[in-house]
């Protein structure tokens, strides 16, 4: 009897063991399967966490950038100029159009002065030089020189224009004006003249000559030396 007792006890003992080990092993799985669940749902979120970072820095990137980008455009660049552009013409100063080189000359370009000659009968020889920091031309043809309320201008002298001459610096031009050309007794009585660089310059000079008698006044072209200014009718 007492030996069929001792074996039930035994294979009661073994059953509690095998029991209690497969209860160890369900728990085993039961929370490895728990661990692995929560490891695997919490690793999507983080992965979506990761665009979404960048997401963020990609929006706030371009917005800064655009932000801080200069909005004045064309419009800082300067406007177009509208005032007209000089063309040479005479007369107007520093060279005619203000550059002060090669434009034509105007008589408020050149510094005058005259002198009375006893050749050919008597005249006046005029001067005419560039003034400081002006080069300007005087055109091949006959300087204009007028005198008297009325104006009576002064014919030439030489049948053919001469050269033109650019002045500058020291360079002195040369005209000589004869006021009486007639053997009569008539004529008026004036001490100045008026002279001009051809008949469109808008400026012309008055010089005091002394007195003279003028009567069918001639003058001569312009010339760089004064002994080819006189003149011979």
């Amino acid at each position: 009897m007492f030996g069929n007792r001792n074996r039930r006890k035994a294979l009661l003992a073994s059953a509690a063991l095998v029991g209690g080990a497969l209860l160890m092993t369900a728990c085993q799985d039961t929370d490895g399967s728990v661990d692995s669940v929560a490891a695997q749902s919490s690793s999507p979120s983080a992965d979506a966490g990761s665009p979404s970072a960048s997401e963020d820095a990609a929006s706030d990137g371009p917005s800064d950038a655009a932000s801080d980008a200069p909005t004045s455009g064309a419009s800082d660049e300067p406007a177009a100029s509208d005032e007209p552009t000089a063309s040479p013409s005479a007369g107007s100063g520093s060279g005619s159009n203000g550059s002060g080189v090669g434009q034509v000359c105007g008589a408020d370009d050149l510094s005058w002065s005259t002198r009375s000659e006893s050749q050919a009968g008597g005249y006046v020889l005029v001067m005419a030089k560039a003034k400081s920091g002006i080069t300007c031309v005087l055109p091949a043809a006959l300087p204009t020189v007028a005198f008297g309320s009325d104006g009576t201008e002064a014919g030439p002298v030489e049948q053919a224009v001469g050269k033109q001459i650019t002045l500058s610096g020291g360079t002195v031009a040369y005209a000589g004006v004869n006021p009486k050309t007639t053997n009569t007794d008539g004529g008026k009585e004036l001490d100045s003249i008026i002279l001009a660089v051809g008949n469109d310059d808008p400026d012309p000079v008055s010089l005091k000559v002394g007195t003279i008698t003028v009567d069918k006044p001639v003058v001569t072209n312009w010339h760089t030396a004064p002994k080819d200014a006189v003149p011979f009718s």
